[in-house]
């Protein structure tokens, strides 16, 4: 293989997905398997969460609930369990909703489990990679829309739901 080839090769590897459409136009499973139209969300933010039970961030379910009671009128909490680290998401999705009601009380939208990155991403997780040039770099990062479904801003898995950063955007 040639120099050019080589490099093409490794450009067509690691330069960002071009994805098309609005996020408007995403329709995902909830854990207890009801289609959801993402465009019952237009005209709020909304907060996308790739979420696991068995991680060490685990207990920001409880400051992801919070947000949701507090600013639900303002954005949309949305949880989307992976088992992309550490496989620390093992369990069904009907084993991850009865963990998270009885652990945390979650009553914000969550889906069906979904893979967060590599070959399986799942669409939506590509359409929020291509609009901010980040992955997920742990379970619990962040993803904030716009109301207008444009404008996507990204947050580590280590700013906490209710961290200044993250709350001054709502």
């Amino acid at each position: 293989m040639g120099l050019s080839a080589f490099l093409l090769n490794k450009l067509s590897k690691t330069a960002p997905k071009q994805v098309s459409g609005s996020i408007y136009d995403f329709k995902i499973k909830s854990l207890d398997g009801k289609e959801i139209d993402f465009s019952r969300y237009k005209g709020k933010k909304i907060l996308i969460v790739n979420t696991a039970s068995k991680c060490g961030k685990t207990p920001q379910y409880a400051g992801l609930e919070k947000l949701h009671e507090r600013f639900g009128e303002r954005v949309n909490v949305l949880g989307f369990p992976a088992n992309n680290f550490l496989w620390q998401e093992p369990g069904s999705n009907d084993e991850i909703a009865a963990f998270c009601e009885r652990n945390y009380g979650v009553q914000f939208q969550m889906f069906e489990k979904v893979s967060v990155k590599g070959g399986d991403q799942h669409p939506l997780y590509e359409w929020l990679e291509a609009k901010t040039g980040k992955k997920p770099d742990w379970n619990f990062a962040k993803y904030l829309v716009s109301e207008d479904g444009e404008t996507v801003s990204f947050f580590s898995s280590s700013v906490e739901p209710l961290d200044d950063q993250l709350v001054q955007k709502l």
